[in-house]
């Protein structure tokens, strides 16, 4: 069966592998091929794989007793990893049980199966969410896992994941996240130097914040969803940067006065309306600042509205220098996820 992989040269393998391994991208059901001097790696999201990598399918056996959901059904079906949840996006609910029951049989870590309901909405950008099936034995053992870590048994659509060393609980019917942006979060946060002074305007659960507090930094968490705010305090006692945290939940431009001039750097991560922060975010920005602007634009001018968005806000108090454009990934058919990493200097 044909699977997505990494192909790297056998002397760089076991690099590359560690770096997989680190990011939670090694798919552990196939083998590793060899060709020559070629290795072949296999991982579970092409999509988040690092860009410095090359990926490609190729078939790879299966690891010798490992039953797949592909093995139960006799097609590939598509899903998502999001911890121990496998998300669907079935619009027949029929064959979304067929493939939760072929999930759970399989030799696949994962607790329940949840199929997408609705389109993301709202301030807090949740969507709705129908649970397909659950795997009793493994929630038990997420439930003692869970109370073992002080946090509480896991609601079906709850679940810890683990991205670079750091773990974060969450739950999808509360809360947005989205594991497809790791790689992006892991370029960013490994920028963060110590001492600086971060403010993540949009923090979510805390994927940004809480690396960030873990190189050294003072963060500041803001987040309009009260109970994203309280899964970033939990995960950052959970990751032991508690005391480097400061999550709070509110509108960041009701939050800004406190921290005027404060920050060394700044995430914006909100693409659809992050334009309408710009003037929050120099109003939070200190003698000098690196900003992460996200932006949802089409294909032909991805950058163009960012950088408009910045200068008219920053400048002529700021010089403004745009130090990396680069794509995120595809958003929509011709519609590009990208980031700016701008730098202001008073």
């Amino acid at each position: 069966m044909q699977v997505p992989c990494v192909v790297v040269d056998r002397t760089s393998g076991e690099a590359a592998r560690s770096a997989l391994a680190e990011a939670d991208l090694l798919d552990d059901d196939h083998e590793i091929a060899v060709n020559d001097e070629t290795l072949y790696l296999p991982v579970t999201d092409p999509e988040r794989v690092p860009a410095e990598f090359e990926t490609t399918r190729r078939e790879l056996p299966a690891r010798d007793g490992v039953t797949t959901p592909a093995d139960l059904l006799g097609f590939e079906p598509s899903l998502e990893r999001i911890g121990d949840l496998a998300i669907l996006d079935e619009d027949d609910s029929e064959r979304a049980g067929e493939i939760a029951d072929a999930v759970l049989d399989a030799d696949l870590p994962a607790r329940a199966v949840l199929n997408r309901d609705s389109k993301i909405k709202g301030e807090c950008r949740v969507r709705d969410w129908v649970v397909v099936a659950v795997d009793d034995t493994a929630a038990e053992t997420a439930a003692e896992a869970a109370n073992a870590a002080e946090g509480g048994d896991l609601s079906p659509t709850e679940t810890v994941h683990r991205e670079y060393g750091h773990a974060f609980r969450l739950d999808l019917d509360a809360v947005y996240f989205s594991p497809r942006l790791a790689t992006e979060r892991h370029r960013v946060v490994e920028q963060v130097a110590a001492d600086e002074r971060v403010v993540d305007m949009f923090a979510g659960v805390g994927p940004f914040a809480i690396p960030a507090a873990s190189r050294g930094a003072e963060v500041v968490a803001v987040d309009l969803n009260d109970t994203a705010v309280d899964y970033c305090r939990e995960n950052a006692r959970r990751n032991g940067v508690a005391d480097s945290v400061t999550a709070i939940a509110g509108d960041v431009r009701e939050v800004a006065a406190d921290y005027d001039g404060w920050a060394d750097r700044l995430v914006m991560n909100l693409p659809h309306s992050a334009d309408e922060f710009a003037e929050t975010a120099v109003a939070l920005a200190g003698e000098e600042c690196v900003i992460h602007y996200y932006d949802i634009q089409h294909e032909e001018n991805p950058f163009g509205p960012g950088r408009e968005a910045i200068r008219e806000a920053a400048e002529p108090e700021y010089d403004v220098s745009v130090e990396t454009e680069h794509v995120v990934r595809s958003y929509a058919p011709h519609e590009l996820n990208v980031c700016l990493d701008v730098r202001l200097t008073k």
